[in-house]
């Protein structure tokens, strides 16, 4: 069963080991939860007075110094998400990075560009880069538009004309180029620091984040951590010229992205993390030591957070790195483990005597982690789903930072006035922290911050390296971030947003609505509604769950496991077979009854006699019934997920998902069996007479399923045939008669009679020919060989009386159209679904197709992404490297 290979312990860190104290809140229930972090967010009346004087403050001062600083805070006040043209530059940006032919570039500013109103913007910010970025769009969308109309005659038709549309495109990259330049510090990290010198002399402080994806290929992972070297040593200098004398707390630092220096960051490969990344990491430790510069691992998603762990306290207990308080990470707030992580790197940092720098973040993937979380079907989010919520974690969190001010030297990342408040009110006047920002934005508010006449505490500028290729993704994610209606930004850039309303405390927010859950966001459990239950989703990436789940499947294999024919709900034995493994056919995995030609002809002489009774049951009888055995299934998990990984040679992710599609199927075809076979569909009536049309059975359906997923195939076949009132024989895969045997066991115990549902084990020669010629069978449905379906349907075509519908699915060439090929993400689809469970799912990727002129480079990336990949046995969670 799958093994977590995960024994190795490097700096009394063992690989993959949970961490309960913390897991405990991956999914915790969001209102309980939220009600106990307002507890500790909670601020007395004194305290609550001081912090809305100093909000209000920061909120004036904000707005007042717009005009002189401009750039992106006044550009959200004009095209903020709420407005058309907002949501089309944000498109725009996006995409226009992801488009590799002049062409199309053309044809979608044209169709994003022309015939908006742009006009309506002009003169109505104070702002000189908001009005020139305007102008620039206004001209722009009139000459695509005057192109479409073909008006030959006007100034703008002869200039396109006379120009041509590559004009066009440039300007309009140009600037995307500009308004992204409003986020990036420099191209280069010598740029940046010439930059920063000016923020410098204002008190500002830097940390680095040198731009750039996940690393797909090695060759990523050593040009990222190149760079952050190269970045190391340029701080450095840059320090010692400009500030000789300060502490590491003081100087510029660099932000790392760990999943930029290692292109299998996850959660599922703990030991590669330890024996390949943490040494890469420590590297930089150690030359960041010996240049005297802090690095801040930052945070990524939820899912990596215990590997992220596991890295931190190996780096605190090496000795190496004994009495530097250099190595600090990112916290994000919006997490519900957030407060937890808190007090666990407390007590790390206080065992191994070392201050660690933590920045407190309000959170980057939300939206991906929600998505994540409905299409697992995990029992809830591992993050709040309101902002309010998330605002009152961080001041909980903030206290704890506060609080332990001798392990950590907290940093408060955020452009909200009432949190900046909060906190420095919550600080009192012992120093000892620091606020952040990004570049770009919230430089109003903090000028009436740092200088030592306001409230005197420094501030950190979170600075972007990088050229505009990773600039224009860097730059959506942020203008997204900071768009959306509920972003303060956003607020306050809007002068008719009341300032009692920007500044509100959270924690009276929250109080409103008892810390629920937002009611317009889908429960993983409920994202289809009232139609049925999303499948139960199991979280193999969180350790606490996933070793007691292995423990389970473990000892599910290692019951004797044996297959026979089901007729009449009894099993027909016989002369067993061996079923040996994929993963070596030395290995025996049970044993399996093949169907002969009597217990063959006794199923179908059943199933026939039996189906007028169960068609006349009635649609919502039927789906009780299969609803059931959808509950089974999921009671069963470690059982069946144990069959799929010992039988037919699946991952865990695999067998996971094919286990969990086969819950779904019995649910969706129970929703159609109950909404459309007990009521008949009432007709017009043209001439006074009453039509109506009722849904029946046929009678009996061969339902011949294949090997590739043996639970979910087979499931779905055998559910709609039932659902819809028919009989089944039941023939699966001769490769996996075990998987098939426990379910039709499992539907049997729902409450499906077994003169309704049949197995017969066998092959196609022995079995499934005979089967689809017995003149009783009234429908087949296939999953399989193009062949094969040939064959079945010549044999259908040639029995007398009814025509038998069969319903096949089979095979063919499936090809994958990249219209994005520079997105990492189609890179990473290639490769997975090329190799994912061997090739053997039937969307495997057999050809892509690629744009000519980006095809040297999508196939290059393809070769040498291969390069770090294992293969191995299913069994194991992950395979060693053979590159480690």
């Amino acid at each position: 069963m799958p093994d977590d290979n995960s024994a190795l312990t490097v700096n009394g860190v063992t690989a993959g080991k949970p961490r309960p104290e913390i897991a405990k809140f991956y999914l915790a229930e969001e209102a309980p939860l939220v009600m106990e972090l307002a507890h500790a967010a909670r601020l007395s009346e004194a305290e609550k007075t001081r912090v809305e004087t100093i909000s209000r403050r920061l909120v004036m001062a904000a707005r007042a110094g717009r005009r002189e600083h401009g750039g992106v805070d006044a550009f959200m006040a004009e095209y903020s998400l709420s407005s058309e043209e907002g949501v089309v530059l944000m498109c725009l940006a996006e995409a226009l990075l992801r488009i590799p032919d002049a062409d199309t570039q053309d044809k979608l500013i044209a169709d994003k560009i022309a015939g908006r109103g742009w006009e309506s913007h002009l003169g109505q910010s104070d702002s000189l880069f908001v009005n020139a970025s305007t102008w620039g769009l206004m001209l722009t969308g009139q000459v695509v538009s005057v192109k479409s109309e073909r008006e030959g005659t006007s100034m703008l038709a002869r200039l396109v004309k006379r120009s041509g549309e590559p004009v066009i495109r440039q300007a309009m990259r140009q600037a995307m180029r500009i308004m992204g330049r409003q986020f990036v510090l420099g191209q280069t990290i010598k740029e940046a620091l010439e930059t920063s010198r000016y923020y410098e002399q204002r008190g500002f402080r830097h940390s680095y984040d040198m731009l750039g994806e996940a690393a797909m290929t090695e060759a990523d992972a050593q040009r990222y951590l190149k760079s952050y070297h190269d970045a190391l040593k340029k701080v450095a200098a840059h320090a010692k010229k400009y500030m000789p004398d300060a502490d590491v707390f003081a100087k510029p630092s660099i932000s790392v992205k760990l999943s930029a220096i290692h292109p299998r960051y996850e959660e599922k490969k703990p030991v590669r993390a330890m024996t390949e990344l943490l040494p890469r990491l420590k590297g930089l430790c150690t030359a960041a030591i010996e240049q005297g510069i802090a690095v801040t691992v930052d945070a990524e998603e939820t899912d990596r957070l215990d590997l992220s762990l596991d890295l931190i306290e190996a780096l605190l207990n090496d000795k190496a790195l004994a009495g530097w308080n250099g190595l600090g990470l990112a916290v994000q707030a919006y997490g519900k483990r957030a407060h937890a992580v808190i007090d666990w790197l407390a007590d790390v940092a206080q065992r191994t005597g070392h201050k660690v720098p933590v920045r407190l973040v309000k959170g980057a993937y939300w939206d991906t982690e929600i998505k994540r979380a409905q299409e697992a079907g995990l029992p809830d989010f591992p993050v709040f789903t309101r902002k309010p919520s998330t605002d009152v974690s961080y001041l909980a969190c903030a206290r704890k930072l506060l609080k332990r001010r001798d392990v950590f030297y907290p940093q408060f990342a955020t452009h909200n006035a009432h949190t900046v408040a909060a906190v420095h009110v919550m600080a009192g006047n012992e120093g000892g922290y620091e606020f952040q920002r990004l570049h770009g934005m919230g430089q109003a508010i903090y000028d009436a911050v740092v200088p030592e006449n306001q409230l005197g505490v420094p501030c950190r500028i979170y600075a972007p390296v990088g050229g505009h290729e990773d600039l224009l993704a860097y730059l959506v994610r942020r203008l997204l971030e900071n768009g959306a209606n509920t972003s303060f930004v956003n607020r306050l850039a809007d002068d008719e947003a009341p300032i009692s309303d920007i500044v509100r405390d959270p924690v009276e927010e929250v109080m409103e609505y008892a810390g629920a859950s937002h009611p317009l966001i889908a429960k993983p459990h409920a994202l289809f509604g009232s139609e049925r239950p999303n499948s139960q989703g199991i979280l193999n990436t969180e350790r606490t769950l996933r070793l007691p789940l292995m423990d389970a499947m473990r000892k599910a294999a290692s019951k004797p496991l044996a297959a026979a024919p089901i007729v009449d709900g009894k099993v027909v034995l016989g002369d067993a077979q061996p079923v040996t493994s994929p993963q070596n056919r030395s290995v025996t995995v049970g044993t399996v009854v093949n169907a002969d030609r009597k217990t063959l002809d006794k199923a179908i002489s059943s199933a026939h006699a039996a189906q007028d009774a169960w068609d006349r049951a009635g649609g919502k009888h039927r789906a009780a019934l299969i609803s059931k055995a959808a509950d089974l299934y999921e009671d069963h998990a470690p059982e069946l997920l144990a069959l799929l990984v010992a039988e037919a040679g699946k991952s865990l992710d695999n067998a996971v998902a094919d286990l969990r599609e086969a819950v779904d199927f019995l649910r969706y075809y129970a929703a159609r069996a109950a909404e459309e076979f007990d009521t008949p569909t009432v007709l017009p009536g043209p001439t006074g007479e009453r039509n109506m049309i009722r849904m029946h059975g046929r009678g009996v359906f061969a339902c011949i399923s294949p090997w590739n997923f043996p639970l979910a195939i087979f499931t779905g076949q055998v559910s709609a045939a039932l659902g819809a009132g028919n009989t089944v024989i039941a023939k699966p895969a001769e490769q996996t008669p075990l998987v098939a045997f426990r379910a039709v066991q499992l539907m049997h115990e729902a409450g499906i009679p077994g003169k309704v549902l049949h197995l017969l084990p066998g092959d196609g020669e022995n079995v499934g020919a005979p089967l689809i010629a017995d003149p009783r069978i009234a429908g087949v449905a296939f999953t399989g060989s193009n062949a094969t379906a040939n064959r079945i349907q010549r044999t259908l075509a040639e029995k007398s009386g009814p025509i038998v519908p069969l319903i096949a699915e089979t095979g063919g060439i499936n090809a994958m159209i990249a219209i994005q090929p520079r997105c990492p993400q189609v890179i990473r689809d290639v490769f997975a679904v090329r190799l994912d469970s061997a090739g053997s799912a039937y969307p495997r990727c057999a050809c892509c197709a690629v744009q000519d002129d980006v095809a040297r480079k999508v196939i290059e990336m393809l070769k040498v992404m291969a390069e770090p990949t294992a293969t191995g046995n299913s069994q194991l969670m992950s395979v060693p490297s053979t590159k480690a």
